[in-house]
């Protein structure tokens, strides 16, 4: 199981959120090249980028960091979410040197578009589903939809969509631990593998998690808690790769 550290993006700084919430921000530098590089030398085996700015806008916004960060570790993995609404700015980044886009609100608002661009860009396609007591949000988080992540993640289990990345809203930068057991549901029901999102805060996530790896979970993205130190990139992927016996 991949522990993978997200880099968020607004206005080209490196922040983190909570709950989703532009106004409560909080920085940790202003070049994402050097804090993809601390992650890259303390073991990280992919890159989770977001573009803030982009998922409110719709479309990219801090792209040029992406692009330096994909150009300075070509041989990372490296996946982008925020703004990604067209089949022009999944080429762009793919062009660029990143692995995966990841679609949240369009695969909400138009699903037929996830099956479209999975056939046009086979294996590089995520869908994200952020949910709010079960239920998909979209918009940067700022809309509730009427549709369960579950439901969601089914109907794109035969479209070729690499994984889904659950984040539970709630967990999302409040280092309250994460909720193992609505991921595990969604890899078991989902039919697709998972990839943890939203309070993953400790080593006692990181072995939570592993313990039911089984279930169809491929990661765990960590934010807020490497950042401040409760959680330590390297070591945690030392405990995933002892648990799970995952050295790739």
């Amino acid at each position: 199981m991949l522990v993978i550290p997200a880099i968020d993006l607004k206005d080209g700084q490196c922040v983190r959120l909570k709950q989703g919430r532009m106004d409560d921000a909080t920085s940790y530098g202003d070049d994402p090249v050097a804090m993809a590089a601390r992650w890259v030398e303390a073991g990280a085996r992919r890159l989770h980028l977001v573009d803030l700015n982009g998922a409110f806008a719709g479309q990219p916004v801090n792209g040029e960091a992406v692009t330096a960060i994909a150009r300075a570790y070509p041989d990372l993995p490296i996946q982008i979410g925020g703004g990604i609404r067209n089949a022009d700015t999944i080429e762009h980044y793919l062009n660029t040197g990143v692995s995966y886009v990841i679609i949240g609100t369009q695969a909400v608002k138009e699903p037929a578009f996830v099956g479209e661009m999975c056939r046009a860009f086979p294996g590089h396609v995520i869908v994200g589903l952020d949910a709010r007591d079960g239920f998909v949000a979209t918009d940067g988080w700022a809309e509730t939809s009427t549709i369960k992540a579950t439901e969601l993640a089914k109907r794109f289990a035969h479209d070729g969509v690499s994984s889904i990345i659950y984040t539970d809203i709630a967990r999302d930068g409040m280092m309250q631990g994460v909720n193992v057991e609505a991921t595990a549901a969604l890899a078991r029901d989902g039919g697709l593998p998972v990839i943890a999102s939203g309070g993953v805060t400790s080593l006692d996530d990181i072995h939570a998690l592993c313990d039911v790896a089984d279930s169809g979970i491929l990661g765990a993205i960590t934010g807020r808690a490497i950042y401040e130190g409760s959680l330590d990139v390297a070591e945690a992927q030392r405990l995933s790769d002892r648990l799970t016996g995952d050295n790739a």
